[in-house]
């Protein structure tokens, strides 16, 4: 099963290299315009493609971790680290681009965010977390631990404002942004970490590494939430100007 698991590889860093990219796009242009829109689409398009690679990848290396992975020797740690916590970061970024792209969509009913698809999909995540969370203290590994627990806050928060009775007209921006941005986060942590181990095994899991993308993230994060009482302020001199 080696053949199929580089197979899978190659469609996973093509779309890996297609998101780290186009994500800046969004990034860069007017938020709601057309090419705001167009560099959206081709990275939710590529998350998407990457994560449900990502999960294949992650369902063989829990089968067959050593045969994966043959520079690698522990499998049990491998097993939990390559098969179990993949599986569950997949689902985690498939989550937070399905809730940013909802958030936008449904901004006009937000009662369609409580959709079973939507809280099902939450409900996997807290699943495959908690199973990475024990997996994370059977095997010794404070980084399963970690990732588990911010999972587990970022699925309290998507279901806390899905379950919100009226929330604003513009409350759907930031949840959207910060949901996007997340997902950001988890390319460029799975690039400079898990990708990294086939040039630096010795770093792949360095936590230095893994908090890099997390400190860029949440500075872009709060730089837009900043400014976004002042973009709302134009936008709405905007309409209404003659």
């Amino acid at each position: 099963m080696p053949w199929l698991f580089n197979l899978i590889l190659i469609v996973h860093v093509i779309a890996g290299v297609v998101a780290l990219t186009s994500c800046w796009g969004s990034v860069f242009t007017r938020k709601g315009g057309p090419a705001h829109r167009r560099w959206g689409k081709a990275f939710t398009t590529a998350i998407y493609t990457a994560s449900f690679m990502a999960l294949g990848m992650g369902a063989l290396s829990l089968r067959w971790p050593l045969a994966m992975h043959p520079q690698l020797t522990d499998e049990t740690l491998y097993r939990g680290l390559f098969g179990w916590m993949m599986i569950y970061l997949a689902l985690l970024t498939i989550s937070m681009t399905r809730y940013g792209l909802k958030m936008v969509a449904n901004k006009r009913d937000h009662a369609a965010n409580r959709h079973w698809s939507m809280v099902g999909l939450q409900i996997a995540v807290l699943v495959a977390g908690t199973n990475c969370f024990v997996q994370g203290i059977m095997l010794g590994q404070p980084l399963m631990i970690a990732v588990a627990i911010i999972g587990f806050g970022t699925t309290a928060t998507y279901l806390w404002f899905m379950f919100r009775p009226a929330p604003g007209a513009r409350d759907y921006i930031p949840e959207h942004l910060k949901a996007m941005v997340a997902t950001g986060i988890a390319a460029y942590t799975a690039f400079l970490s898990v990708g990294l181990i086939e040039l630096f095994p010795e770093h792949a899991f360095n936590p230095v590494i893994w908090g890099l993308p997390t400190v860029v993230g949440v500075g872009i994060i709060g730089y837009f939430l900043r400014t976004l009482p002042g973009r709302a302020k134009k936008a709405a001199a905007a309409a209404t100007a003659p």
